[in-house]
C-alpha cells in the first residue's frame, strides 16, 4: 500500500470530493484506542488532527505538526495497517495536555523509523522544495516496508492484542542507584513493561517507603517527568521519548533540603519540592525551562520543623496555590503562589486538621477552591477525609459536616476525578480503597470501599487520562493494581495486580 507524504499549505489540508469528517459517535466507535473526543479537524497545542472517510471507504487519517510548518508535516496512511503491525504508539501514545485543569489526549509529531522525531537535518530550503506532494511506493518508505513485512498474521495478532496508548511510570526509590518503573498502559487498561525497564534515574533512593504523596510527576505537556531522589537529596528530570521510555536530561539536582518526598509541577513550569529529612526540612522552589533543565527560584525556600514530618506538596488547577501536609504534626501549610514563584503563607498557615496524619490532599481539577485532605492516623476503622475551601488569600475554611468518615483504616492517598465528581483514597491498613461523591458545594458522600487483590499496604494512586482506570501503587506487595472506573465505582481488572522489579520501594505513580 502506497504511503504518502507532503507538506500543508497555511495549516489547511484539503478534503477530496466524495470525503467527509467523522462525526464524533464514528470516531469513538472506529477508534477507541486513539481516544479521540471529537471528529473532524480540532486544534491541539502541539498538532492538529484530522480523520475522514475517502471515496473508497477505507479509514484513514492526517496528522499535521503546526509548530513546524515549513517542514513535512503530514503524513496519510492506512489506519488498520499501522494497527495491524503493532505500531499504535506512532498513531496514538504521545502524551497529553492539559486544557483548563482537564486532561485531554493529544499527538504530537509522529517519528517514524530511521527519522528523528523532532525531523532535524533538514533545511527549511530543502523543506519548502518538499511542498509539492510526493507518493512514496511501499517499496520505497521503510514504514511501508514495515507493513509489507508483517502483513496479514500482524493484522490478526492485532484483534487479539490491546494497543498501547499511553505510559504508566513509578519512582522505584531504590537504594544507592535509583530507578524509575516504566509500563506500556494498553487501551483495556493492562500494563506491560516498556523493554529496558526500569530505567536509570541518576540519583539514590532510599530503599524504604517515603510516607508520601506525589514522590514522581509529569508535566502538563507529557514531556518530562520530575523524580525525588530520597537517598542523595536531589530532584531527577527525564525526557519522555516517543516510544514512552524516559531518558535523563542532565544530572539530578540538589532539592534544596534533606530527603526529598514529593514534587508538584505547574502548567507554568513552577516546581516545588517538599524536604522531609532532619537538618533540611521545608520546601524549595524551582523553574523548569523549555529543554528540561530545573533553575532555583531565589529566595524561595520555606523552612519547617523536622518534626513535621512532610507529606504532600501540590498546586491548584490555576496553580495560584500551593499546599503542603505535615504528617507528623497533624497541620496543613497554605500558600499563595506570587507571580516571581516565590510563596507568601496565608494568615493561620499551618492550619491544624481535622484528625491525625494528614497525608495524601488534592485541589479538585473542577473546582480549584475546593482542599480534600486525608486524615491517616486516626486509628483503625476511624479513617476520614476532610473537605475546605481555600479562599483568595489562601485561608482554609470547613466544608459542611467535614471530616467525612470512610470506616477504613489509614486513608493515606486521595484522588480525584478530573470532573471533579468523584474522590477515591487508598486505605493502606484495610487493603482497600474508598469512594467518594463530591457536591457541588464540595461536601462528600460516602459511596463505598473496594477491595484490592493481595492489598495490604497499598499507597499512591492515580486515574488514567481518559479517567477510565485508576492504578494503585501497591508498594508493600511489589505490584501495580489496575481498576477500571465506572464514576463512583471501581472493579479490579482480570490483568491485575502487575509486578514491580524486583529491588523496587516504590513511591509514587502517574500516568500518560
Amino acid at each position: 500500500m502506497p504511503v504518502e507524504t507532503w507538506a500543508e499549505e497555511d495549516g489547511k489540508v484539503a478534503l477530496s470530493p466524495g470525503e467527509r469528517p467523522l462525526t464524533p459517535e464514528e470516531v469513538r466507535t472506529r477508534y477507541p484506542a486513539l481516544g479521540m473526543a471529537v471528529g473532524g479537524e480540532r486544534p491541539m497545542r502541539q498538532g492538529l488532527m484530522r480523520e475522514y472517510v475517502p471515496v473508497d471507504g477505507t479509514p484513514r487519517a492526517k496528522i499535521t505538526d503546526d509548530r513546524f510548518p515549513w517542514k513535512i508535516a503530514e503524513k496519510t496512511t492506512n489506519i488498520a495497517d499501522l494497527r495491524g503491525c503493532g505500531l499504535d504508539r506512532w498513531l496514538a501514545s504521545y502524551g497529553r495536555v492539559r486544557q483548563g485543569g482537564r486532561r485531554v489526549t493529544r499527538l504530537a509529531r509522529p517519528g517514524l523509523p530511521g527519522r528523528s522525531a523532532d525531523h532535524c537535518g533538514s533545511s527549511p530550503r530543502k523543506e519548502k522544495d518538499m511542498r509539492k506532494r510526493v507518493c512514496l511506493a511501499a517499496g520505497g518508505s521503510l514504514l511501508a516496508a514495515t507493513i509489507s513485512l508483517f502483513g496479514a498474521a500482524a493484522s490478526a495478532s492485532a484483534s487479539t492484542t490491546s494497543p498501547v496508548v499511553g505510559y504508566t511510570y513509578l519512582d522505584d526509590n531504590t537504594a544507592t542507584a535509583n530507578t524509575i518503573a516504566g509500563f506500556d498502559r494498553h487501551a483495556d487498561g493492562s500494563l506491560t513493561p516498556i523493554p529496558g525497564s526500569p530505567f536509570a534515574a541518576g540519583g539514590a533512593g532510599l530503599g524504604s517507603g517515603l510516607a508520601s504523596q506525589g514522590a514522581i510527576q509529569v508535566t502538563s505537556d507529557g514531556r518530562y517527568l520530575l523524580a525525588v531522589d530520597a537517598g542523595s537529596n536531589q530532584i531527577s528530570v527525564l525526557r519522555i521519548t516517543a516510544d514512552g521510555v524516559p531518558v535523563l536530561v542532565g544530572p539530578p539536582v540538589s532539592s534544596g533540603g534533606t530527603k526529598p518526598v514529593s514534587v508538584a509541577v505547574s502548567g507554568t513550569g513552577l516546581v516545588y519540592v517538599a524536604n522531609s529529612g532532619a537538618g533540611g526540612s521545608g520546601y524549595s522552589g524551582f523553574r523548569l525551562n523549555p529543554v528540561g533543565k530545573l533553575i532555583r527560584v531565589p529566595h524561595s525556600a520555606v523552612t519547617v520543623p523536622d518534626v513535621s514530618g512532610l507529606g504532600d506538596v501540590f498546586f491548584n488547577a490555576t496553580g495560584d496555590r500551593l499546599i503542603g501536609t505535615r504528617t507528623g504534626t497533624s497541620q496543613i501549610d497554605s500558600f499563595v503562589v506570587l507571580p516571581n514563584g516565590r510563596l507568601l503563607a496565608a494568615q493561620g498557615s499551618p492550619f491544624t486538621g481535622q484528625g491525625l496524619g494528614q497525608l495524601g490532599a488534592e485541589f479538585s481539577p473542577a473546582s480549584p477552591s475546593q482542599l480534600f485532605v486525608s486524615n491517616a492516623h486516626n486509628g483503625a476503622g476511624l479513617g476520614t477525609v476532610s473537605a475546605y475551601r481555600d479562599s483568595f488569600s489562601g485561608q482554609l475554611t470547613s466544608i459542611g459536616s467535614s471530616p467525612y468518615a470512610d470506616f477504613q483504616t489509614a486513608p493515606c492517598w486521595v484522588e480525584i476525578s478530573h470532573d471533579g465528581r468523584y474522590l477515591f483514597t487508598v486505605n493502606t491498613g484495610s487493603g482497600n480503597i474508598s469512594s467518594y461523591s463530591i457536591k457541588p458545594d464540595g461536601s462528600l458522600a460516602l459511596i463505598g470501599s473496594f477491595a484490592i487483590t493481595g492489598g495490604g499496604a497499598d499507597i499512591d494512586a492515580r486515574l488514567s487520562p481518559d479517567g477510565k482506570y485508576l492504578l494503585v501503587d501497591g508498594a508493600g506487595h511489589n505490584f501495580v493494581s489496575v481498576f477500571a472506573v465506572s464514576g463512583g465505582t471501581l472493579t479490579e481488572l482480570s490483568s491485575s495486580p502487575t509486578p514491580l522489579p524486583a529491588g523496587a520501594a516504590s513511591s509514587g505513580i502517574v500516568n500518560t
